[in-house]
């Protein structure tokens, strides 16, 4: 059974597909609309940098605002709670634009040049869960068939597609970065070895 999905799920990468010249032609909307819900959060982040800094700085003068936001900046890089929020949140968006730009060289859209919609990526103990709205001609199977490529795209360990049970247009995508199970130290046995020396053979 599990030999017949891998061979599903091999004949749907597109390295296997005998119209790849069709696929050269496609011409990919890029739309304003797409293109801000592709950047959205880097777009919101800055306009509440932008508007905080300048409110900051009729309060006080712009030197000074500066100094304050890179202080903030600073304390939040070197206080270790902050700074490992920052760093999950920092991966959710790497990893979205890695799965962009997979689906882009993977060709896994539809023929007008539409790219699966990523509606939302969170983090998790183990890395990212994106999840990903398929356009009419992409599939959960199309995502199964690159788990490789997609691992590899996000810089990660592994990716696992995960089915919605009641939208089959709706698909979540596991980028597994490490495994919570695997020991970070390796902590030496205490138990001390037998000595070959005084081990006694057994007398026939």
């Amino acid at each position: 059974m599990a030999k017949n999905s891998n061979s599903n799920s091999s004949s749907r990468n597109q390295r296997n597909n005998p119209y790849l010249i069709e696929g050269w032609a496609v011409d990919f909307h890029r739309s304003k609309a797409g293109i801000a819900w592709r950047w959205r959060t880097e777009l919101i982040l800055f306009a509440a940098l932008l508007a905080g800094y300048f409110r900051l700085a009729v309060a006080i003068t712009a030197l000074w605002a500066l100094i304050t936001f890179a202080a903030l900046i600073t304390a939040a890089l070197a206080i270790p709670p902050s700074r490992g929020f920052l760093k999950r949140h920092a991966w959710c968006l790497i990893s979205r634009h890695r799965l962009q730009r997979v689906c882009y060289e993977g060709r896994l859209h539809t023929r007008a040049g539409r790219l699966p919609l990523i509606l939302w990526i969170r983090p998790t103990k183990v890395g990212e869960r994106a999840h990903v709205l398929c356009r009419a001609g992409v599939c959960a199977d199309d995502f199964d068939a690159y788990r490789a490529e997609i691992g590899a795209g996000c810089y990660a360990r592994e990716a696992r597609i995960i089915r919605n049970k009641k939208w089959s247009h709706l698909v979540a995508i596991d980028i597994i970065r490490h495994d919570p199970l695997t020991a970070d130290v390796i902590i030496p046995s205490k138990i001390i070895p037998p000595d070959p020396a005084r081990i006694k053979e057994p007398v026939s």
